[in-house]
């Protein structure tokens, strides 16, 4: 699968997030629960594919973000979507992760994504509350929800990310010097 389909797919969940997400989730938990399966994704594509398609789809999905949903406050999302993924990307680099670790690391970054947006939006006085009521009431529902899509794409994700190498011409630079 190229990169372009991916694109297209995650273009699709994008709509499906904010479309037919409210839909499905019980209306108790509306408030509490926020779809972000694309950030999921980004970091599948960190993990199994390349840091910099994972930067590139989380800047590209996070700005689409900022602009549909947050209006007030554009570039928090592209900015920390990119910079998460990149991150990963290089912390874990052709490293052989089992599914444990894999959730495990897309939980912690999903974390510190939802608590840097938080702490942005503190800042700027974006967010009432204190932060360990945003934590019980907000973070940690929504970390469970996309731990669950997580484990449920799991292997599709990892199969149409590896599909991605990138081969790496440095060390082909460096013969021809």
């Amino acid at each position: 699968m190229n990169i372009h389909r991916i694109v297209l797919l995650m273009l699709a969940i994008f709509i499906l997030e904010g479309s037919l997400m409210p839909w499905l989730i019980p209306s108790s938990l509306a408030d509490r629960l926020i779809p972000h399966f694309n950030f999921v994704l980004i970091i599948f594509s960190a993990l199994y594919s390349s840091r910099h398609y994972a930067l590139g789809l989380g800047l590209g999905f996070g700005l689409l973000q900022d602009i549909m949903y947050y209006g007030n406050a554009i570039g928090i999302h592209f900015f920390f979507m990119g910079i998460i993924g990149y991150g990963v990307g290089i912390l874990f680099e052709r490293k052989r992760l089992n599914v444990l670790v894999v959730i495990s690391i897309i939980g912690l970054a999903y974390l510190a994504y939802d608590c840097a947006v938080y702490g942005i939006n503190y800042l700027f006085r974006l967010a009432n509350g204190s932060f360990p009521w945003a934590l019980i009431t907000h973070i940690l529902p929504s970390l469970f929800f996309q731990l669950i899509f997580a484990i449920i794409v799991f292997i599709p994700a990892r199969k149409m990310f590896e599909k991605l190498v990138v081969t790496n011409y440095s060390d082909t630079s460096e013969e021809n010097l």
